[in-house]
Formats: structure tokens, C-alpha cells, sequence
């Protein structure tokens, strides 16, 4: 047994509390190399009552196998080791590491891993409503002019190709106007990019975090929007610029003015006074002398910081943050921000830009989510460039997974392009038929997809600052079939919750086929996509005999128990698995 391939560690994402209940437990070992695991488990004050049972393979990738089990510990207590067969002879992993022989029973109490006990502050506990959510990500400036009273000096004509520091007019009144639309789509959740004081079109170097930007609307304006939109039934997220402000921030101009005589001096990383910007004498955002970074660590700025939060939130009722930079910011100001934000709305979604790992903000004492980066990663590989196959795709979304909390994972925020990124459609070669495949994934996956605005109708876009043209209202020019094909999903995801809340299980003996389960306790959805050039026959053993096309709404026949599927080039199907008789697969 490969015995450096094996790994596990409390209080991590390897064991944790799903609820109050319940703790899960995984395993890391070496790909094929291990054929059982068995749970030994108790409470060590009471061991001589110690369980076992065998943990489930769940998943692998390149080098590795992962199993999982879900546990009540006994008096929300858990001690435990794990007993591992390999080439029929047995290792038992302990604190300790891994032994050839069982522990002596007078020493056990040295070897245990435990979570000593379930506290329920100790509980990642996130907002149910995401579990239900489609967000709409939406670029104020460049989604729709509904006020020209209050357009920029200078702005383009709406549809022109947007160089860096253009204006198109967009604001807060174009997004209420268009609300029917957004409604329409099925979208029950926005987030949009900042609103707030900015001398830029993007608004991330604000002037003032307490005034929304002249050019996009007022206080009025803002709460009018927040409002309709929860009579639609949509939730509202704004975007927290806390890691860096604008040079023109007040206390920054202060700065530059007095010097360290500033009482904000302490608000910035100054290394140098007087102030210069080619290249600057202070920390930045990405070197960026319009946006200097904010010092969390400070008493007074994170208590400014932690006002304008409860500002937005009381004074407009919003539903959440996504946070801008967050990697970039201390773990200590953020544990004070969940706290404030969640005082206020208990089920407020916090959502972090982070693209990488992001485990230590994802433990419960930080953020909800993260912006799925590496899941585009996986998507832009297999549909986009088609690049790899489906075995390393899966390999590569498993890894996504097990990198995170099962509650994490529930509402992980599932996105395909955004914009800081060239939009999917770009990176397929303007290809519509893999965005269609890769929209059918991130539909059906676990987690929270995100529609950056335009994705929908085929709205093209290169890196910043192309990826943020304007909104095309233009229905002659959208994409259709696109857009039918978004809002058939969207319809699909709100009308079965095992598309919501099912557990994700893959299908993993089918040939240059993805395919893949989501199923809850009264309903089962199979997901077949083949993201090939020419057709694809499958044939799956089901003991069911009752099975919907969800897509074009006819009866799939079973014939002595096999379910046989013909999927068309770049084809997929999603069928509705009638629950009457044993499990099946």
C-alpha cells in the first residue's frame, strides 16, 4: 500500500459537521489501491460502544481515491481511526499514522482522530435560498440607458465596441425598466458590480461608499429597484470594494495632503510621503495608482468599512455581498464581517472573488462561496477548447468538489464567464453548440450557476474591456435558439428539486460520454452529454421502467431493463427517472 498517498484531517474538509447531527468523514488514498475502508467510531468516553462501519468510495482524480461517510456521532462527540484493506492484509490509520498492528486497546485513547465536539457556532450553516438560486450577473453601465438625464458628459452610442475608459449611459432606472425580461428569463437572483461613487465605468476605485453614483441613479432609485425585485422574487447581492478605495476617497486626499499628520495616514500602506503615483509609493491594488489599498487591520478603517456594510443592508434590504479581492484582505476582518452581515440577515449569501483554493475562507467563519473559477477551468477545457477528455474533466471537477465542505459545495457559486474574463462564447470559437453543452452542465450541477448578462443571447466578448460591451435589446439580433435553450433550463432547474438539491453521483462506465445523476429521496434526474462530432448510443441497466426527455417532453421506453439513448453530435438529454421500485445503477 502506497502509504504516503494517505490522508485525513479533522476540523478540515476532510471531517467537519454537516449539521448538528451529523459529521462527514473522508478519506484520501492512492488510486486503486486500497479495496475497503472501515470506520471505527465513539464517543472516548464510552469507547467499549464504538461502531464500524465501511466508508463508501466516492470519487477519485489523477493520483488519487476519496471516500466518504456521513456519521451521527454519539453525544455530538466523535473518536475514530479508519481500518484500510490492501492486497489483503490490513492497516489501521490513527493520529499516530498508519500501523501494521492494531492498537494496543490500553493506548487507544492516544491514537484516536476526533472532533472533540459539535458546537453549533462551530457549523457552517449557509442560506437555503441559494440552494434555489439562478443569478444574472449584471454590469450596470453597459445593460441599459433608462435615464439620460443623468448620462456622463461624454458617453458612446449604446452598442459600439467599448474601449477601456468609455460610458455607454447604463444605470439603475435601465434595470428596473428591464426587469420583465430578467423575470422572464427565470432569474431569481442578481448580483450586480458596483454602484457606488466612481469616477471609472466599472466603479471598483470608489469615492464614496455611502453614495451611489450620480451617473447610475440615487438612494430612491436603488431602493426602488431592490424593492420590485424582491416582488418578482428575485434576491439582490452588491459588490463590497473593501481590499482598496479610489484616490479620490476622502481620507486618501487627506493624505496626500497632510501627510503622516493625516488622521488616516494608518487608513493605507504609505512607504513613502510625499505621495506619487508613476510608479506609486504606496500599496495598490495590481499596481494600479487609481485604487490604494485599504489597511483592514486598522481599527478605525474596519470599523468604517463594517458601517457601510450595515448601511446598504438596513437602509436597502439587499441579500448579500460578493466581495471583491477577497484573498488579498485579513482573515480577522472578514470572520468581523460575516458576523455583522449575518447579525443583520441571518441568511445573507457572502460570495468571495477568489480563484483559486479557497478553503481557509470556506470553513464557516468567513464566506458562503467563492466564484467558481476553477470550475470554469475544468468547462473551458472539455466544452470550450476540448482539450481533454471526459475521464480528466471528471477527474478535474471531483477535485473542485473534495476541496470543499459538502455545504459549500451546495451553493459554490458556478460560473462560465464574468467581467473579468473573455466571455465563454470567444473562448469556443464562437461555437454556440459548446456553450449550449457547457450551459447544460453548469445548469445541472450541484451548486449556484451565474448568467453573466448577454451569455443568454449569444453576446460576444474579449478580455476586458470587450468582455463588458453593452447589452443587445435588439431581439432580431439575439441568438434564438440560445436564449429559448437558457430559459428551458432555467424552467427545468426551478420545476425539479433534485436539480437543486440533489446529491451529484457520476455514471462512470460510459464511453466518450459525460453522464451523471442528481437525486433526492422522491425524485432521480439523468444527465447525458456528448460533447463529440458524430452520435452517440448508450445503453444503461435501470430497473425502472418510467423515464421522461425533460427537453422535448416524451416517454422513454425500457426494454428488459436497459435504458438505450441515441444522443445526437454535440447532443445531450436530461430524463426523469420515475421512482416506483428499487434503486437503480
Amino acid at each position: 500500500m502506497n502509504k504516503h498517498a494517505i490522508y485525513h484531517k479533522p476540523k478540515s474538509n476532510f471531517c467537519y459537521p454537516y449539521d448538528k447531527n451529523i459529521i462527514h468523514i473522508r478519506l484520501r488514498t492512492a488510486k486503486e489501491d486500497v479495496e475497503k475502508v472501515i470506520l471505527v467510531y465513539g464517543d472516548k468516553y464510552e469507547w467499549n460502544k464504538n461502531k464500524k462501519i465501511e466508508m463508501k468510495y466516492s470519487s477519485y482524480d489523477k493520483l488519487f481515491d476519496y471516500y466518504m461517510i456521513s456519521v451521527k456521532p454519539f453525544n455530538r462527540r466523535l473518536a475514530y481511526y479508519f481500518i484500510m484493506e490492501s492486497k489483503k492484509k490490513l492497516f489501521y490509520y490513527t493520529e499516530w499514522g498508519i500501523l501494521d498492528n492494531h492498537p494496543d486497546q490500553n493506548e487507544i485513547h492516544n491514537h484516536f482522530f476526533e472532533y472533540p465536539y459539535i458546537n453549533d457556532s462551530d457549523i457552517h450553516v449557509v442560506p437555503e435560498w441559494v440552494k434555489d438560486a439562478v443569478f444574472y450577473q449584471i454590469f450596470p453601465e453597459r445593460f441599459y440607458n433608462g435615464d439620460t438625464s443623468n448620462d456622463p458628459k461624454k458617453i458612446n452610442q449604446w452598442g459600439e465596441l467599448p474601449k477601456r475608459n468609455d460610458f455607454f449611459g447604463g444605470d439603475l432606472k435601465g434595470i428596473i425598466d428591464r426587469l420583465d425580461y430578467i423575470k422572464d428569463l427565470g432569474i431569481n437572483a442578481i448580483y450586480f458590480t458596483p454602484i457606488f461613487e466612481s469616477d471609472s465605468n466599472h466603479k471598483y476605485n470608489i469615492k464614496d461608499y455611502k453614495k451611489i453614483d450620480p451617473h447610475f441613479g440615487n438612494l430612491d432609485i436603488l431602493k426602488e429597484l431592490v424593492e420590485k425585485c424582491h416582488q418578482y422574487g428575485i434576491k439582490v447581492i452588491l459588490d463590497a470594494v473593501f481590499n482598496h478605495s479610489g484616490s479620490d476617497f476622502k481620507p486618501f486626499l487627506d493624505v496626500i495632503k497632510n501627510g503622516k499628520n493625516s488622521p488616516y495616514y494608518n487608513w493605507f500602506y504609505i512607504h513613502k510621503w510625499p505621495i506619487k503615483t508613476n510608479p506609486p509609493n504606496y500599496e495598490t491594488f495590481s499596481f494600479v495608482a487609481k485604487m490604494p489599498k485599504l489597511n483592514t487591520t486598522n481599527p478605525e478603517v474596519k470599523k468604517y468599512l463594517l458601517d457601510v456594510v450595515k448601511y446598504w443592508m438596513e437602509e436597502v434590504n439587499i441579500d448579500g455581498w460578493r466581495l471583491d479581492v477577497a484573498d488579498e484582505i485579513d482573515h480577522n476582518f472578514w470572520r468581523e464581517f460575516r458576523k455583522a452581515v449575518k447579525s443583520i440577515k441571518k441568511d445573507a449569501y457572502i460570495v468571495g472573488e477568489i480563484w483559486h483554493n479557497s478553503l481557509p475562507w470556506l470553513m464557516g467563519d468567513q464566506f458562503d462561496a467563492v466564484m467558481n473559477y476553477p470550475f470554469r477551468t475544468a468547462c473551458l477545457k472539455f466544452f470550450a477548447y476540448k482539450n481533454i477528455d471526459e475521464e480528466t474533466f471528471k477527474k478535474m471537477i471531483n477535485q473542485t468538489l473534495f476541496r470543499n465542505t459538502q455545504q459549500v459545495n451546495e451553493v459554490m457559486f458556478n460560473l462560465l464567464d464574468s467581467h473579468d474574463t473573455s466571455r465563454f462564447i470567444n473562448r469556443s470559437n464562437k461555437d454556440i453548440k459548446r456553450l449550449i453543452l457547457a450551459s447544460v452542465f453548469q445548469m445541472t450541477f450541484i451548486g449556484t450557476p451565474c448568467v453573466y448578462y448577454g451569455t443568454e443571447i449569444g453576446l460576444e466578448g474579449e478580455d476586458d474591456p470587450d468582455c463588458r460591451r453593452t447589452m443587445e435589446w435588439n431581439e432580431e439580433k439575439w441568438n434564438k435558439n440560445l436564449h429559448n435553450h437558457y430559459k428551458n433550463l432555467i424552467k427545468l432547474k426551478k420545476e425539479h428539486i433534485s436539480l437543486r438539491r440533489g446529491n451529484f453521483k457520476w455514471i462512470n462506465d460510459l464511453k466518450n460520454i459525460i453522464g451523471f445523476i442528481r437525486e433526492t429521496d422522491n425524485e432521480k434526474i439523468l444527465v447525458l452529454i456528448n460533447n463529440h462530432e458524430n452520435k452517440k448510443n448508450v445503453s444503461i441497466s435501470i430497473n425502472h421502467h418510467k423515464c421522461i426527455d425533460l427537453i422535448n417532453n416524451q416517454k422513454i421506453d425500457v426494454l428488459n431493463k436497459k435504458l438505450k439513448i441515441s444522443l445526437p453530435e454535440y447532443g445531450f438529454k436530461i430524463i426523469l427517472i420515475r421512482k416506483n421500485d428499487n434503486k437503480i445503477f
